[in-house]
This record gives C-alpha cells, sequence and structure tokens, in this order.
C-alpha cells in the first residue's frame, strides 16, 4: 500500500515538474501563439484542431472551450475538431488512408487565414504530418504540440511548442495545460482591454 501511495506522489511531482519547467521555458512562444490565433480569429478566420488518441480528446476539449466558453461569459469562437465525425474519418480510411483523415478535411474545411493546431506526443504521426502541409499550401497558420523528437513536425509549424520529456503521460499532461492556457489568453485578448 505504502508503495502505491508514493508512486501516487512521485507522478503528482513530476507533472507538476514538467508543466512548471515548460511554462517557465515556453512563456514567450505561448504568447506569440495567442497573438497569432488572436489575429486570426478577428480576420474572420476559424481554428482547426487535430490529433490521434488522447490527443484527439484534447483537440474536442480544446474546441469546446471555444466554441462554448472557457471562463469567460463571450460570443463562441470558431473551432472545429477534426476527430468527431466518424463518417468523414472511416470514409477517409477506408476509400484513401488513414494517413489522409485529416489532411482532406483540412483541404475541405480550412481556408488562407485560418489556423491549424496539430497534435502528437510522438512529432511523428503521418496523418498530423500531412495535415500540416496540406495546412502549409493552403497558407494557414500551423501550430504544433508535441513531444520526443520534434524536428520533422517543426519544421512544418510557424509555432511548435515541443515539450522536452520522454514520458507520453507527461507530455499530455503539459499538452493539456498548455491548451488551457491558451483559451484563457485567447479569452483576455479578444474579450477584455487588457491588450498589452
Amino acid at each position: 500500500m505504502k508503495d502505491l501511495e508514493e508512486l501516487i506522489r512521485q507522478r503528482g511531482r513530476e507533472s507538476a515538474s514538467a508543466q512548471e519547467e515548460f511554462c517557465a521555458s515556453a512563456a514567450g512562444r505561448i504568447i506569440y501563439v495567442v497573438n497569432s490565433l488572436t489575429k486570426v480569429i478577428r480576420s474572420g478566420g476559424k481554428i482547426l484542431v487535430l490529433g490521434n488518441g488522447g490527443s484527439a480528446a484534447d483537440a474536442q476539449h480544446f474546441a469546446a472551450e471555444l466554441v462554448n466558453r472557457f471562463l469567460m461569459e463571450r460570443h463562441p469562437l470558431s473551432c472545429l475538431a477534426l476527430t468527431t465525425d466518424t463518417s468523414v474519418i472511416t470514409a477517409i480510411s477506408n476509400d484513401y488512408s488513414f494517413d489522409q483523415i485529416f489532411s482532406k478535411q483540412v483541404e475541405a474545411l480550412g481556408k488562407e487565414g485560418d489556423a491549424i493546431i496539430a497534435i502528437s506526443t510522438s512529432g511523428a504521426s503521418p496523418n498530423v504530418l500531412k495535415a500540416l502541409e496540406k495546412a502549409n499550401v493552403m497558407s494557414m497558420l500551423t501550430i504544433g504540440l508535441t513531444g520526443g523528437d520534434s524536428e520533422q513536425m517543426a519544421s512544418l509549424c510557424d509555432f511548435c511548442l515541443n515539450v522536452d520529456n520522454s514520458f507520453t503521460p507527461r507530455v499530455q499532461e503539459v499538452h493539456h495545460l498548455v491548451l488551457h492556457i491558451i483559451a484563457e489568453l485567447l479569452e483576455i485578448q479578444l474579450f477584455t482591454h487588457q491588450n498589452d
């Protein structure tokens, strides 16, 4: 029992440390991301979000925070998770390949001046990389949240927020926090007069 209790405390310390270290090192980059997303929304653009597995859940969670609300009562923001339409995803997978489930949706739903937030803990998911490639061709703002070796993904992003941690759960926990921070700062930028 004590071993399990210590494991719980250890995981808590690891998660807190990973989140604190990332926020300390990436605060400036997160502000650049938020400022860029603010411009997209103010120009009438939308945000497309995508990822696989736990990252798919993060994409849907983030879209819900923007379309509904996060901390502030305000107008809905245009954000769409590309992980939710099972008919579209299975049709593309069946007729073409799983690698194209996001890039085809980006092509169909995105436009120049929109933004894409691509989430991949490995930084190497082929369907995520293809979506970023398509978004670049379409002159969309490209933002990546990743971990591990992010070189390939970073090369496709205007901004890449890489969590320097080799343990997938810690990377995902940091991603979850970063998306909450982005949602909060977007509300501040768009719906208050604190645009310093």
